[in-house]
C-alpha cells in the first residue's frame, strides 16, 4: 500500500526561461514526467520556477518527482509551498498526504487527506488513501468506513475493495473479508493484492486448500510476490505440508531477502523437522535483519533448548527479554533453561515474571509447577497445575504433570485418574495408535472377552505393570499383550497372558483395548492392593546356563551394577550417573559385573581403567540375557532404569539409587517400595549427592561380605 518511488537519473541542467516559454516548458516537463524521464522533467519544473517562483503546479509537480525518486522530505516542502500559493486544489493535499504516509506521519497524513475531501468531498481516492493509514493505526472499523465511502463515490476502485478486505480480516469478519476482496478480482481478475487478501482471509476461516488456490493465483498473476509465496507457506504449515511450507518461504527469500518474517516462520517449521541447528541458523538471520525481532530471539532460544545448549538458551531469552521484558514466552523458556541447570529458584522467578506479564499463561503456570515439583514441593505444585487447568480446563500436560505429584505423595485414587491425560499432551498423542474397539474402563465384563493390552511407553513400565494382566484373566478375560520384540522372549511365559504379539506385528481379533498405564486407574489400584506376587518374571533356564559357563566358578558374592540408563530419557540427567563417581564405592571383597548393554563415550575409559568390573556388551542380546544374568547375582544395584524393574521382578536383592526427587512410582521418604517385595531405596539426601547414596550402598555390601 506503499507508493512505488525510482531513484534520481544523473542531474540536467536548468533552463533559462522567458515568461513566454513557460507555458511550452511545462508541456514538455509534463511528458516527460509520465514518461519516467526525471531528470528532464525535473530541469524544466526548475526552470519554470525560476521564471515565476510562485507556480503552483510547477512546485507540486517538482515534488511529486521528488516523492517519486525517494527524497520525501523535499516532496514534502516543495508541495507546501504549492499548498501554501493556491491551498484550493483538493490533489495538492492529497499528495502532501501521501507524502507524510511515507514518513510515517499518520496523523498530518490524516489531515490532509481530510482537507482534500474537505474540498472535494467526492473524492473515492482520498477516502480510500485515509483508510490506509487509519490501518497502520489499527483503527481497523474507521478504515472500512472509509472504504465505504470511497467505494460509494467510485464503485469499480479496485483498491478500496481489496483493502477493505484487509481491515475485515482485521476484525475478524473472514467471510465479509473474503467477499470484498472477490468483489475487487470481479472487478480486475489481475489485481494481485485481491488474490492474495482473499487468501488470508480464507486462511483465517480454516479453509486451507482454497486459501493456497489463491496465493498460486497472486503468484501466477505476479511471481516476484513474495508475500504471496510467504502467505503461501504458512497454509501449508497449517495443512503440516512442512517441506512444501519450507520450500514456499525459501522462494519467499530469494524474491525479497530481507523478509525477517519468512526466516522466523522457516525457522519454526524446521524446528517441526527436528532440525535444530538449520532452525536457529534462520533465526539467526532474522534477527540480522531486524535484531529488536522478540520472537526470534525467544525461539531461537527453543530451538537451543531442544538441543540441550542451556546456557545458550539463557542467553538468548536475556536478549529478547531485554527488548521487551513483559515477554511471557522467553520469560517461560529461561526458566526451562534453568530448570534443566538445576537453578530451580532463579526458574522460579522466571516463570513469576512470565505470569505477571500474561497471568493466563497455563504453559507458565504448568511449568512453575515442575520447578516446585523439583523442590519437592508437591502441594504448590499441584495448586500450579489446578490453576493451569482453571484457564484452559482441556491443557493436558498440567493434568499429566498434576498426576506425577500426586502419584509420587502416594494419592493414588487422583493420580490414576489425572494420569491418563498423558494420551492427549502433545509429545505423547502422535505416538498413541487408534482401534475401533473400545477401551475398557473397568466397569464392563470381561467374562469371554478378549482384550488387547497394549504400551507406548518405555521397556521399565512393560516389565512394572505387566503383572496387570493375571488381573485381567481373573476378571475372564482372553489377554493378548502386544510386546516390545526385545521383551517377548522374557514374557513368554507370564501368568494370564493367552497370546502374546510382537509390537508391529498382525493382532488378533479382539474385544477391548486398554493401554497398559490405564489397568491401575481401571482396576482402582491403592496402595494396598497392588498386584504381583514375586517373582513374576523367570529368566529362561537354557540362557541362565548358557550364562553360568560364561561367568565361571563363583568365587566371591557378586554384585550387578547398572549405572546409567537411556539419553533419550527426558530425564536422564537426573537419574544416571558417570562410571567414574560409582567405582570407588565397589568393595573389593565383591565381584563385578556390568548389567548394562551400552556404554556412553564418557564411561568407555573408566571400564577399561578399573578392570574389576566385567562388561559383555554385545553377548547381552536382549533381555532374557539380562534375567539370566541378574538371577546369578547376589545383589543388583542399579539406577532407576529397566534393569531395575527386571531384577525386582525376578525377586532378585534389588537396591535402587534414587535422585532427590525420584520418578514417581518410588514414592517419597522410605527405602522399600509397594511394587516390589525384594527392593531396597537409596535416596539422595539433597539434589545430586550422589556420593551420599553411595556411601551407603558400600557401608550396606561391605556389612554383607564381613557378616
Amino acid at each position: 500500500m506503499q507508493p512505488s518511488f525510482q531513484l534520481t537519473p544523473s542531474a540536467m541542467p536548468i533552463p533559462a526561461l522567458t515568461q513566454a516559454q513557460v507555458p511550452d516548458a511545462l508541456k514538455h516537463a509534463i511528458a516527460f514526467h509520465q514518461r519516467g524521464q526525471f531528470a528532464q522533467a525535473k530541469a524544466l519544473y526548475e526552470g519554470v520556477i525560476q521564471a515565476q517562483p510562485r507556480h503552483f503546479q510547477a512546485l507540486h509537480l517538482l515534488g511529486l518527482i521528488a516523492a517519486q525518486t525517494g527524497n520525501p522530505e523535499a516532496a514534502l516542502g516543495l508541495i507546501e509551498r504549492a499548498i501554501e500559493i493556491f491551498p484550493g486544489n483538493p490533489d495538492f493535499h492529497i499528495n502532501r498526504g501521501n507524502v507524510h504516509r511515507t514518513l510515517r506521519h499518520f496523523d498530518a497524513a490524516l489531515a490532509s487527506y481530510s482537507n482534500a475531501i474537505a474540498l472535494k468531498p467526492e473524492y473515492a481516492q482520498a477516502h480510500c488513501n485515509q483508510g490506509v493509514v487509519l490501518q497502520e493505526l489499527s483503527q481497523f472499523q474507521a478504515a472500512v468506513d472509509s472504504y465505504d465511502r470511497a467505494i460509494a463515490f467510485s464503485p469499480g476502485l479496485v483498491e478500496a475493495h481489496s483493502n477493505r478486505g484487509v481491515a475485515l480480516i482485521e476484525l475478524q469478519q473472514l467471510d465479509a473479508a473474503v467477499a470484498s476482496c472477490e468483489r475487487a478480482i470481479a472487478l480486475n481478475p489481475a489485481y494481485t493484492e485481491a488474490h492474495y487478501n482473499r487468501g488470508n482471509a480464507l486462511l483465517g476461516l480454516k479453509q486451507i486448500d482454497e486459501a493456497i488456490a489463491s496465493f498460486d493465483r497472486a503468484i501466477a498473476i505476479r511471481p516476484t510476490c513474495a508475500q504471496a509465496y510467504f502467505s503461501r507457506g504458512v497454509a501449508l504449515h497449517e495443512r503440516k505440508a512442512l517441506e512444501a511450507a519450507l520450500a514456499s518461504y525459501d522462494q519467499a527469500i530469494v524474491l525479497n531477502p530481507q523478509h525477517a518474517k519468512a526466516f522466523f516462520t522457516r525457522g519454526f517449521v524446521l524446528m517441526e523437522l527436528g532440525r535444530y541447528e538449520a532452525s536457529i541458523a534462520s533465526y539467526d538471520q532474522a534477527i540480522a535483519i531486524n535484531p529488536t525481532y522478540t520472537d526470534a530471539h525467544s525461539n531461537r532460544a527453543a530451538a537451543l533448548l531442544a538441543l540441550k545448549l542451556w546456557e545458550a538458551a539463557v542467553a538468548s531469552c536475556d536478549k529478547a527479554i531485554t527488548l521487551d521484558p513483559n515477554h511471557a514466552q522467553a520469560l517461560t523458556n529461561r526458566g526451562v533453561a534453568l530448570h534443566q541447570l538445576k537453578q530451580f529458584d532463579e526458574a522460579m522467578v522466571s516463570y513469576n515474571s512470565a505470569i505477571a506479564a500474561q497471568p493466563d499463561y497455563v504453559q507458565a503456570h504448568t511449568n512453575r509447577g515442575v520447578a516446585l515439583h523439583a523442590l519437592k514441593q508437591l502441594d504448590a505444585a499441584v495448586a500450579c497445575y489446578d490453576r493451569a487447568i482453571a484457564i484452559q480446563p482441556d491443557y493436558a500436560e498440567a493434568h499429566f504433570y498434576k498426576s506425577l505429584a500426586l502419584l509420587l505423595a502416594g494419592d493414588f485414587e487422583r493420580g490414576w485418574a489425572c494420569y491418563q491425560w498423558l494420551w492427549k499432551t502433545e509429545k505423547s498423542a502422535p505416538k498413541l495408535r487408534h482401534f475401533s474397539q473400545p477401551h475398557w474402563s473397568g466397569a464392563e465384563s470381561l467374562v469371554g472377552k478378549t482384550i488387547l493390552v497394549h504400551s507406548e511407553q518405555g521397556l521399565g513400565d512393560m516389565i512394572q505393570f505387566c503383572r496387570y494382566a493375571q488381573l485381567l484373566a481373573d476378571a475372564g478375560a482372553r489377554v493378548v499383550l502386544e510386546v516390545p520384540p526385545p521383551l517377548k522372549g522374557l514374557l513368554q511365559c507370564l501368568a494370564g497372558v493367552a497370546e502374546l504379539v510382537n509390537k508391529g506385528a498382525q493382532l488378533p481379533a479382539f474385544d477391548y483395548q486398554s493401554l497398559l498405564l490405564s489397568l491401575p486407574a481401571a482396576f482402582k489400584t491403592s496402595m494396598d492392593s497392588i498386584p504381583g506376587r514375586q517373582p513374576y518374571l523367570h529368566c529362561d533356564s537354557r540362557k541362565l546356563q548358557e550364562w553360568v559357563d560364561r561367568l565361571g566358578a563363583k568365587t566371591r558374592p557378586r554384585v550387578g551394577i547398572v549405572w546409567s540408563g537411556s539419553t533419550d530419557h527426558a530425564i536422564d540427567y537426573n537419574r544416571s550417573l558417570p562410571l567414574a563417581v560409582l567405582v570407588p564405592f565397589l568393595p573389593d571383597a565383591f565381584d563385578c559385573f556390568s548389567l548394562q548393554k551400552e556404554v556412553r563415550e564418557m564411561d568407555k575409559a573408566s571400564l577399561v581403567t578399573h578392570n574389576k568390573i566385567r562388561h559383555f556388551g554385545d553377548a547381552i542380546a536382549d533381555f532374557d540375557d539380562t534375567a539370566a544374568l541378574c538371577t546369578l547375582m547376589d545383589i543388583v544395584v542399579s539406577v532407576d532404569t529397566s534393569v531395575a524393574h527386571l531384577s525386582a521382578a525376578l525377586g532378585k536383592p534389588t537396591w535402587i539409587l534414587l535422585p532427590y526427587v525420584p520418578d514417581w512410582r518410588w514414592l517419597l521418604d522410605r527405602d522399600d517400595s509397594p511394587w516390589y517385595q525384594t527392593a531396597k531405596l537409596y535416596r539422595q539426601s539433597s539434589d545430586g549427592d550422589w556420593p551420599g547414596v553411595l556411601a551407603e550402598v558400600k557401608a550396606d555390601l561391605l556389612s554383607i561380605a564381613t557378616g
